[in-house]
């Protein structure tokens, strides 16, 4: 008898496996045709495209798995050992895929509201503002709401445990300490969530502005729910939480516009041209396709130090176009100097040394110039005994006169 059963239960798991992957592959084939129908009628509907590109495979992995399922509840014995694990097994698969294909319509979604109103898959200029405001925003709801269709997804198949269910039920009925408990443990991660939708809907910073921050110039590459990675101008990426965006002053030189300002400073020689240098700066901007005509000013700023300080404020429609133009006009000036005879820079340097000796009329004694009057020389004594004896003659013919 007993062999009989094992027999038995044997030749029902070969049936059973059978029909399954039979099930399996049918389901697959099922999936292929569908995405050859889906991609047909794609041509006429970008919805439909979407909806190919980003749920073909999570629709096959469900079709398998839903047929799977179907052939294990019509051909195994409900009484048979493995039935129970089996069919829970087949429950959290089913529970996974379908989460997949949930993710793949929230990137539908994501994809659909981008080509309406942030100008499709085409390349981004600094001027799109608008369109950089939307991809941020959009981008950063459809990591949330993965991240919410993700945790559902786990805790449904944590719910289908019965001890995992327990837990549950105890934690709802105390939903206010394990809110506090929860919240003091993850302060640091819920404040980088928060801050996150805080950039995307604040419009402090969006996915192309460029910025500049811890020293570094670069542009905004990606924003998610905890960091912001920033493409730096020699292609290295600076990652950041996105509490520092709402913690720490930064620059950004898109926010509103994206033309800019720069300037470019010489020390140059007092006898610089400057009608001269004028000139030659508006020809170097007059020549360069890096300017926009808004500004271009030759200033002196300082004359110290022997040198005089010449500052050429210059306009740019970008930032990579400023640096570009500053550079050409630093050079182009510097070239300018070096061919103009007289600008530039001269060190005047004095050179000292002993006092000159000069002829002594005195016998060995020089002339010094005096610094008393009527003291601390022959000749101040003497001028200083006149004055004494004009003084007291004076004095003595005006009692005589009394």
């Amino acid at each position: 008898m007993p062999d009989e059963a094992e027999l038995e239960s044997a030749t029902n798991l070969a049936v059973t496996l059978s029909w399954v992957a039979g099930a399996v592959v049918a389901a697959y084939l099922l999936g292929i045709v569908l995405t050859w129908v889906l991609s047909r009628v794609a041509r006429r509907s970008h919805i439909v495209k979407d909806i190919e590109v980003c749920t073909r495979l999570p629709i096959r992995a469900t079709l398998m798995v839903v047929a799977a399922t179907i052939a294990v509840q019509r051909t195994a014995d409900a009484a048979t050992a493995w039935r129970g694990w089996v069919d829970h097994t087949l429950v959290i698969a089913l529970i996974a895929t379908v989460t997949w294909l949930m993710t793949g319509l929230v990137k539908v979604a994501e994809r659909q509201v981008i080509s309406r109103f942030g100008g499709g898959d085409a390349e981004m200029t600094d001027a799109d503002r608008h369109r950089r405001r939307v991809r941020t925003q959009v981008t950063v709801l459809r990591r949330l709401a993965i991240a919410v269709v993700v945790i559902l997804g786990s805790a449904a198949i944590l719910m289908t445990f019965p001890a995992f269910s327990d837990i549950g039920t105890t934690l709802f009925a105390s939903a206010g300490v394990l809110s506090v408990v929860a919240g003091l443990a993850a302060q640091t991660s819920l404040g980088s969530v928060f801050a996150g939708l805080q950039i995307a809907f604040s419009d402090a910073i969006r996915v192309g502005d460029v910025v500049v921050l811890e020293d570094e110039w670069g542009r905004i590459e990606e924003i998610t729910l905890t960091y912001v990675v920033v493409r730096l101008w020699d292609e290295r990426r600076l990652v950041l939480p996105c509490t520092y965006f709402t913690a720490t002053p930064f620059q950004n030189w898109t926010r509103n516009a994206t033309e800019l300002m720069g300037t470019v400073e010489l020390d140059v020689d007092y006898s610089v041209p400057f009608d001269d240098m004028r000139a030659e700066l508006d020809r170097l901007l007059a020549e360069s396709d890096l300017w926009d005509g808004r500004s271009g000013v030759l200033q002196v700023t300082d004359a110290v130090g022997g040198f005089v300080r010449v500052r050429m404020l210059v306009s740019a429609p970008n930032a990579g176009a400023l640096f570009d133009l500053r550079c050409a006009v630093r050079e182009g000036l510097v070239d300018w100097i070096r061919r103009t005879r007289g600008a530039l820079p001269v060190h005047r340097v004095e050179q000292t040394g002993p006092p000159p000796r000069r002829h002594d009329t005195t016998g060995g004694e020089t002339d010094r110039v005096a610094s008393t009057m009527f003291s601390g020389s022959p000749e101040a004594d003497a001028r200083a005994r006149a004055f004494d004896d004009d003084f007291v003659g004076a004095n003595g013919r005006g009692n005589d006169d009394r």
